[in-house]
């Protein structure tokens, strides 16, 4: 069996997400913090030989993920937390005639680093300012051209937070305030596959709400329901006259659901599910769900 080029993209994600835990959990060892960090790998591989009859046709999937999380009081008056996601994986199939090895396809592709600052002066709300990276590893939509880290996304809040629920572990808080978004794509501009850099930004009111569940030792759950209500957005000249004219101005949702269960110390299984609504992109809702058995290392 040869598959080429399959672990080209892949060894790229999979040393960035060891390299980043690494120092993930180096760095959270410090007395004071609530660490966790999972990193876990699920595979499945199928093949067929060139004489094997019947239409089946082989296949190998694979995904990584990386879950990990850090929040420490830095002074009586000021806590921080930083929330890390980074998922890749990709999917292979064999022609179910010739047996011949297609080229690698992303299934799933994910890179969301947010880091939330909250002041705890005692009142009923606490003032909170935030900051957050969005990006994915690979730029798959355009096969004859690699784009890395393509498009980011970065948003900036501020505004209040409520703390609905804390107990040890266990945690539901959510946030309403001001953001402002700046969208940075790489974007091929002609025949020769050349890129130009263009970037947009809107500016609106943001809701968020985290939900950290543990149930037992061996079920977690972590949840993010996210709204955003753009108005102002610099690009909005562009669409001027169109169908499409005012669609910006729809309410983006993005809610994301993990679901760990540890079966044994090394073995997981992870579940997750995302729901999108982003006028701009699709007049649909988008679902995306992934599930998978695999080996899981828990660094902290």
């Amino acid at each position: 069996m040869r598959i080429t080029g399959m672990f080209r993209i892949p060894a790229v994600a999979i040393f960035l997400m060891v390299f980043v835990a690494a120092g993930y959990a180096q760095d959270t060892t410090r007395t004071g913090w609530a660490t966790s960090l999972i990193l876990d790998l699920t595979a499945t591989q199928t093949s067929y030989s060139d004489s094997w009859v019947g239409g089946e046709a082989g296949s190998v999937n694979w995904v990584s993920n990386l879950n990990g999380s850090a929040q420490r009081r830095l002074s009586p008056r000021f806590n921080f937390k930083s929330t890390l996601k980074m998922s890749f994986g990709q999917t292979l199939t064999q022609d179910e005639e010739s047996k011949v090895w297609g080229r690698p396809v992303k299934s799933t592709d994910l890179i969301d680093w947010e880091n939330v600052g909250r002041f705890t002066l005692g009142g009923y709300v606490d003032p909170y300012v935030a900051f957050r990276l969005e990006s994915q590893f690979l730029d798959a939509s355009i096969k004859a051209k690699k784009r890395f880290f393509n498009p980011v996304k970065l948003t900036e809040s501020a505004g209040i937070a409520r703390m609905l629920y804390e107990l040890e572990k266990n945690q539901v808080i959510t946030r309403l305030g001001v953001a402002s978004r700046q969208t940075i794509t790489r974007d091929i501009v002609d025949t020769m596959l050349n890129t130009e850099t263009n970037s947009a930004t809107d500016a609106g009111l943001e809701s968020v709400t985290d939900v950290t569940w543990m149930f037992n030792e061996r079920l977690a759950y972590t949840g993010k329901l996210t709204l955003y209500k753009a108005l102002l957005y610099s690009k909005k000249d562009d669409f001027a006259g169109t169908e499409s004219e005012d669609y910006w101005k729809a309410v983006d949702v993005n809610w994301e659901n993990i679901v760990n269960a540890s079966v044994t110390k090394l073995i997981t299984v992870n579940f997750y599910a995302q729901f999108l609504y982003d006028k701009q992109v699709s007049k649909h809702g988008r679902l995306k769900q992934t599930l998978g058995i695999g080996f899981v290392l828990k660094l902290v």
